[in-house]
């Protein structure tokens, strides 16, 4: 299997150079050059398979000669031994027909771990049969980069760096980061927002002129398109469970970066009868915005109870676009260029497109709390913050009551303990065994000015692997 860039204007690789890749060489995303698909009779057979099973045979298409097969199957085996239930990816009855598709039993409590796990153990893999050493870096508004520390911190071939928004994380969050001990790892707090990380990441894979000559750059961030393939899986394994492909299922998703429900819109593209995405936002609705003004364009970021999608730009929805204008990439880069410097609109072509399947919802903090009080009075089930929010978005949809909606459960609620009092809730909602002397662990990050000059200094000063 080939990848191209969503630009057009970069070479094709296969998956063992997109892994090692960020951004394309023109500035895109990379996305299969062909999707694999499977038939009724093969999703009906999926039933049958565990998660670790389901998911070497989803992601075989995209890998192929890459890695060879027993390779892959104990990577995957590795990858989901670590997570704390038996089903890895369970789902709880929370209404008629409304499910939640728990996806925070990974080692860091977030969706994040099913992607960053796998990438950690790909690359690992990877560098040690290339004899390569590369460096990591990642901006994340508060599950990534804990989640890529624990997936990569056992590969001796790496350097990590991964930078967050200095005190708009939460307690929890920031120490699962910060608490993890080694030379290679280094958290760099950045006195902006996620926005401005998330530039300086795109700029630094632009131009890596600051790292020595004998390193590369790779992504841990959703850019990175083994991120994408690896969340294809869940979507699969809860629309089975519920008896697809016989029936319709729905998703909501709570989503900032675009990448979680990007990996669904996948799944349908693969065969999987999804009737509905529903685009599930905080107060940083830039992609509600999108639906229903066609107008896709900047704002000013604000800080809400679910920080993990406090996000302005959706970086993969570029990789969207690239389909919903049929893949033309000279489209997509004078979009992109246009976008750089202020708002861009869609024609009514392109949105009929997106609505077919996408609709989006816009949930306040006031309605997550109202949705978390609403939720545990009702079936005394906690949710996060952002679980709340697509759990909102799910009871609002209008979808056919026979149609079962699936809400993306994406973190733990003892991550937000803040959001749970917030709700009016006296729930002391403790972390697992693993973490709970979490608030006690010594930390050590650095807190560095908004400045792209004083990261890649930083970076290229503190290359150990």
């Amino acid at each position: 299997m080939k990848y191209i860039s969503t630009r057009g204007q970069a070479p094709a690789l296969n998956f063992e150079q997109v892994l090692l890749t960020g951004l394309a060489a023109d500035g895109g995303l990379y996305v299969p050059e062909t999707l694999p698909t499977f038939s009724a009779e093969e999703i009906t057979a999926m039933a049958a398979l565990d998660y670790p099973q389901l998911a070497q045979k989803i992601i075989t298409p995209f890998v192929q000669d890459c890695i060879p097969a027993d390779d892959l199957q104990a990577i995957v085996q590795e990858t989901y031994a670590e997570f704390r239930h038996n089903a890895v990816a369970p789902m709880v009855q929370i209404a008629a027909n409304q499910w939640v598709l728990e996806l925070f039993h990974g080692p860091t409590l977030a969706f994040k771990d099913f992607a960053l796990q796998l990438l950690g153990r790909l690359l690992d893999h990877v560098l040690e049969r290339k004899h390569q050493k590369v460096v990591i870096m990642g901006a994340t508004s508060g599950d990534t980069g804990s989640a890529a520390i624990e997936g990569c911190k056992r590969c001796k071939n790496i350097d990590i760096f991964i930078l967050h928004p200095h005190q708009r994380v939460s307690d929890v969050q920031r120490r699962q980061m910060t608490t993890v001990t080694g030379d290679n790892i280094h958290n760099l707090a950045v006195e902006g927002n996620f926005d401005d990380c998330q530039a300086m990441l795109k700029a630094s894979f632009a131009d890596k002129s600051f790292l020595p000559q004998d390193r590369s750059l790779v992504a841990v961030n959703s850019i990175n398109w083994a991120r994408i393939m690896a969340q294809i899986v869940y979507y699969f394994y809860a629309a089975v469970a519920l008896g697809g492909p016989f029936r319709p299922i729905a998703f909501s998703v709570p989503t900032g970066n675009f990448g979680d429900i990007f990996a669904g819109y996948l799944a349908r593209q693969m065969g999987l009868p999804i009737e509905r995405l529903i685009i599930a936002t905080n107060r940083n609705d830039v992609l509600h915005r999108v639906m229903t003004t066609s107008t896709y364009g900047r704002q000013p970021l604000a800080h809400t109870l679910s920080p993990s999608m406090d996000i302005t730009v959706s970086s993969n929805f570029e990789r969207l676009l690239f389909d919903l204008y049929d893949r033309d990439g000279a489209v997509i880069a004078d979009l992109m260029q246009r976008f750089d410097e202020g708002d861009i609109n869609f024609s009514d072509t392109v949105m009929a497109k997106a609505h077919a399947l996408f609709t989006s919802v816009h949930v306040s903090d006031e309605e997550t709390c109202r949705q978390i009080a609403s939720t545990w009075a009702g079936c005394e089930y906690l949710l996060d913050p952002h679980s709340a929010i697509g759990v909102k978005a799910a009871l609002g949809s209008g979808l056919p009551p026979e149609v079962p909606v699936v809400s993306l459960a994406t973190a733990h609620p003892a991550k937000f303990p803040d959001a749970i009092k917030s709700a009016g809730l006296d729930n002391e909602v403790a972390l697992p065994p693993h973490l709970s002397d979490l608030l006690e662990r010594s930390e050590r990050f650095e807190v560095l000015p908004n400045e792209l000059s004083a990261v890649q200094d930083f970076i290229a000063t503190n290359i150990n692997a």
